[in-house]
């Protein structure tokens, strides 16, 4: 059994094992022993990408799966996530895969024997996503030392870049960070946006979360979008190898304009794609001994 909660808990080694079994996935690897396996997908909050694309994995794998609708629980009742995830190990489910507000909820549910797969947990951590994130880089550069990223946007509040930032460092990447300063944590070094723009091999965007902001973004939509967004003006000025990525959901006209989702550089929806065969890798993974 092997859960995954963080990214920092693996060595380099075993993220790079993970990515090289998620494009073998993709180009076609058949893998059947998870057959028949019960896995729960625990949303606690609301996701499109991450639980619909775990949820093809799991069918993938001949898995059988099961949603677990937090409004229709007893979470509505008061019951805690413990026992919640306890009832579902009692209910004799294999594995589960879990989303949820706190960050590091997972620190309360040591005693839990079954895997457990992180699908985001408050602002902490988000490892599948990064997983797909770097298979992206890794199918476009073949490696990751020396290669330059800038990730853009709403920092302080991403659980995507405070993952990306700490696991693309020790695997070689520069990693900066850029956007409205209200929104700089520290988390890496500074560059302003126009010369990342010029000079990355990949600038990776970040949603604006108004939902966790619990104030007002200072910036009007319009004026990030001429500070801070991606247009066609900027596509343009980048370096001809370079890529664009997003984690997705995006907000059209403000980090990103509508004629630059889908431009030749941009790898957002290839970045949805690999988000199914990064899963499966984990999956897999989850139940090695």
């Amino acid at each position: 059994m092997k859960n995954l909660f963080k990214l920092s808990d693996l060595e380099t080694q075993e993220i790079n094992n993970i990515i090289d079994e998620a494009i073998e996935f993709k180009q076609g690897k058949e893998f059947t022993e998870l057959q028949g396996k019960k896995v729960v997908n625990l949303f606690f909050e609301s996701s499109t990408r991450t639980h619909y694309s775990f949820i093809k994995a799991e069918q993938n794998l001949g898995m059988v799966e099961t949603n677990f609708n937090a409004q229709a629980s007893s979470v509505k009742k008061g019951e805690g996530l413990y026992d919640t995830i306890k009832t579902f190990e009692a209910l004799e489910f294999d594995a589960l895969v879990i989303r949820h507000p706190q960050n590091n909820y997972f620190e309360q549910l040591k005693t839990i024997n079954i895997p457990m797969l992180n699908g985001g947990d408050g602002t902490g951590n988000h490892p599948t996503q990064s997983l797909l994130d770097l298979m992206t880089i890794k199918e476009e550069f073949k490696s990751f030392k020396g290669l330059k990223v800038t990730i853009v946007g709403d920092i302080r509040h991403s659980r995507v870049a405070h993952t990306n930032i700490e696991v693309m460092k020790r695997l070689g990447i520069e990693v900066f960070i850029s956007g409205p300063e209200e929104f700089n944590d520290g988390s890496s070094t500074y560059i302003p946006f126009e010369q990342a723009v010029k000079e990355m091999d990949v600038i990776m965007l970040l949603r604006v979360q108004y939902e966790r902001h619990g104030y007002q973004m200072t910036l009007t939509k319009d004026q990030y979008l001429e500070n801070y967004g991606m247009t066609m003006k900027r596509v343009n000025e980048m370096k001809p190898t370079s890529i664009i990525m997003h984690p997705a959901p995006f907000n059209r006209k403000t980090e990103i304009d509508d004629d630059v989702v889908e431009c030749s550089k941009s790898r957002i929806f290839p970045q949805m794609t690999n988000g199914v065969y990064v899963r499966m890798a984990v999956l897999k993974r989850a139940f090695e001994v």
